[in-house]
């Protein structure tokens, strides 16, 4: 999986923004540990959800191409493949949630994408998109459990690792695992005895519980404000990418979440959503035992104005 993870980083040069790395010393005092935040919410579509797709579409052939792609995202998967298909000219179709965030449909609309609604009440979006494949022939790029997908998503630790040496642990938020993952592959390709740390919402719980059980949970429509990790379970190949390579699961109350985006916009200036907070909410609420060096992928910024309000007036 390195091999694959560091061949997308030269697919992606030039492409992708590497993207900054922030600090803070009320947050080193905090926690008393040298903290790094990746954030990947100054990526193109505003999170790490462009690498996966860039280098998963990149490596398809021009048939392929010529066929279309379609996927199924809340939101940030959907603008990254929407913006790749206008970068390579690939048509893209997005199976989208009807309650995904206005901001995020908008988005992937503006980047091209044909957009096909669904109750996630009443309908299950694998099954939506399937039936559209077998209309049209689209090409599928799932938003993670895709090994050129995952292998994209991880270049951002190898990013954090060259700007900052070696690392002692690296905290990151977990949906359907492909970040996770690929984070923990290229982390622990480059320092075997770095720790590796998800975190996910407590109302969202399945990967944790699949991660102690080494049995795939799964959990429905869970009502967590933190919508990137709304997904039902890891996948058929991120779980056991996770259950090789990731050292520990926690998870966080969305009390804590909210005040981890408080934080970040307060304090250190950033505008950052509920999913891409889950780190640092794993920090500030004492929920992991860290020390030394520390690094934290911030993994999206794609909030809507209703959410942050709500957030901020909280």
């Amino acid at each position: 999986m390195f091999d694959k993870i560091k061949a997308a980083a030269e697919r992606l040069q030039g492409i992708a923004h590497k993207t900054p790395i922030f600090t803070s010393n009320t947050l080193n005092n905090i926690t008393r540990s040298k903290i790094f935040l990746k954030c990947e919410s100054f990526q193109v579509t505003g999170s790490f959800k462009f690498r996966g797709a860039y280098n998963a579409i990149s490596l398809l052939s021009d048939e392929q191409k010529s066929r279309g792609v379609i996927t199924y995202s809340s939101g940030n998967h959907a603008q990254a493949v929407a913006k790749v298909g206008s970068i390579l000219n690939v048509k893209t179709v997005v199976v989208m949630p009807n309650n995904s965030p206005l901001i995020k449909q908008q988005a992937a609309q503006a980047y091209g994408a044909e957009i096909v609604f669904y109750d996630p009440k009443n309908s299950i979006r694998e099954e939506v998109a399937k039936e559209i494949i077998d209309k049209n022939n689209y090409v599928l790029i799932p938003p993670f459990d895709h090994l050129d997908v995952i292998a994209g998503q991880g270049t951002a630790a190898l990013e954090v690792f060259e700007e900052t040496g070696k690392l002692d642990f690296v905290l990151v938020p977990c949906g359907g695992g492909g970040l996770l993952s690929g984070t923990a592959a290229a982390s622990k390709g480059i320092n075997p005895k770095c720790k590796l740390i998800g975190v996910e919402p407590e109302l969202a719980d399945d990967a944790t519980k699949s991660f102690y059980t080494k049995t795939l949970h799964t959990v429905k429509n869970p009502p967590t404000i933190a919508d990137g990790t709304r997904t039902a379970s890891l996948g058929k190949i991120t779980f056991p990418l996770v259950l090789e390579y990731v050292d520990e699961m926690v998870t966080v109350t969305e009390k804590s979440i909210i005040e981890a985006v408080r934080f970040l916009f307060f304090r250190m200036k950033l505008v950052v959503e509920p999913s891409g907070a889950l780190g640092l909410a794993a920090l500030l609420s004492s929920k992991v035992n860290v020390h030394g060096k520390v690094g934290v992928i911030i993994s999206g910024g794609n909030i809507d104005v209703i959410t942050m309000k709500m957030i901020l007036d909280s």
